[in-house]
């Protein structure tokens, strides 16, 4: 959560001020859920280990797979808004966060600029990630967005010192059809054509990426 929340020139002595805020890790259980869409904003989390989905309910009872969180990355931005969590979050696998009480981050954040700074810059991130994925769904084929899906995530192994190209899908065919809203179905049929033409290799739910040229094409 340190990596996460350190502005670039924040000040040494500063440091025990922000590590004075974290929480201990906290483990999250295959299919526990951290929170729930409607509990009150309380905490900011950083995944230290596995990975968590974000779903949203719909009125009508079904469920939408909206993110999907992994190692290094933030948690429970959509909560800032209105002091309640928009959406659940459920772990994908044995998973490990950090947690941050917002109220004492928020009092730091009032005497140190740059941490302010930093925190707007992670809830402009958390914005733009969903408005990219809401372009994905509009304006893109079913190929398109499994292909786009493949290469944000080599993207983010990379940028956290993962392999780019050797990595879990993490969820099922039917919480990825979700998530890119296409069916169950388009998405076996597509990552099996992309096999085929030797694009990704499949083994359950790891996935090699063979020639992410070739995917940037699609």
């Amino acid at each position: 959560m340190r990596q996460l929340c350190m502005p670039r020139g924040l000040a040494n002595e500063t440091l025990p001020r922000l590590e004075s805020v974290i929480c201990i890790a906290r483990p999250v259980t295959r299919g526990e859920a951290l929170y729930r869409g409607g509990d009150p904003f309380r905490y900011l989390y950083a995944i230290r280990t596995g990975a968590i989905k974000t779903v949203m309910t719909q009125r009508d009872g079904r469920e939408q797979v909206t993110g999907l969180r992994i190692a290094g990355e933030p948690l429970g931005l959509d909560g800032l808004g209105s002091n309640a969590h928009t959406c659940s979050a459920i772990a994908l696998e044995d998973s490990s966060v950090c947690i941050v009480p917002y109220a004492p981050l928020l009092e730091l954040c009032r005497d140190i600029d740059t941490m302010q700074a930093r925190l707007l810059a992670l809830a402009g991130e958390h914005i733009a990630r969903v408005e990219a994925q809401m372009m994905v769904n509009d304006s893109m084929s079913a190929d398109e967005r499994v292909a786009r899906f493949l290469l944000d995530l080599s993207e983010r192994n990379a940028q956290r010192g993962y392999s780019a190209t050797e990595f879990s899908l993490r969820m099922t065919r039917e919480e990825l059809g979700s998530h890119l809203g296409v069916t169950l179905e388009t998405v076996s049929r597509t990552l099996s054509g992309f096999q085929r033409r030797r694009l990704i290799e499949l083994r359950g739910k790891a996935v090699r990426l063979v020639c992410a040229e070739a995917l940037r094409a699609v």
